[in-house]
């Protein structure tokens, strides 16, 4: 009775989500034929006034700003997106670190073990963690896809 209550929710969302991406498809092709057909008229108007060669080189212009227009938005987005990424990362360690909790159990795993014995754990797990920091950081300064 449960689970068909669960299967009963999960078909009428999925019939939900079809028939709500059914229409923003459609949305989309009635305003990229509208769109056509407004770059048409402009384009028919300026080649009367200027020329066919005008025409044709403000078409291009407006679409080449509209590009520029889209990878700026891009740009800026993304780099907001690594910005929260890091800022991310950052404060977890920063989390970490000042945890009483793992505070302690580093001061006894330091009493436990031993000055003389740790510190060339500590030398061997320094030495690991600064390989894996370099080895991402040129994984980050990989070119973008």
């Amino acid at each position: 009775m449960v689970f068909q209550r669960i299967i009963d929710d999960v078909k009428a969302s999925t019939g939900s989500a079809v028939r709500l991406s059914s229409l923003a498809a459609v949305a989309a092709v009635a305003l990229f034929i509208a769109l056509s057909f407004a770059c048409a008229a402009a384009f028919i108007a300026v080649m009367d006034v200027y020329g066919l060669v005008q025409a044709c080189l403000v078409g291009a212009a407006i679409f080449l700003l509209a590009a520029l227009t889209v990878i700026a938005i891009y740009a800026v987005q993304k780099h907001r997106a690594e910005a929260r990424a890091a800022e991310r990362t950052t404060s977890a360690t920063h989390a970490f670190l000042a945890d009483p909790v793992m505070v302690a159990t580093g001061i006894q795993l330091v009493r436990a073990i031993g000055v003389k014995r740790l510190l060339p754990i500590l030398a061997v797990g320094g030495l690991a963690l600064g390989l894996l920091a370099a080895r991402s950081h040129a994984a980050d300064q990989a070119p973008a896809e």
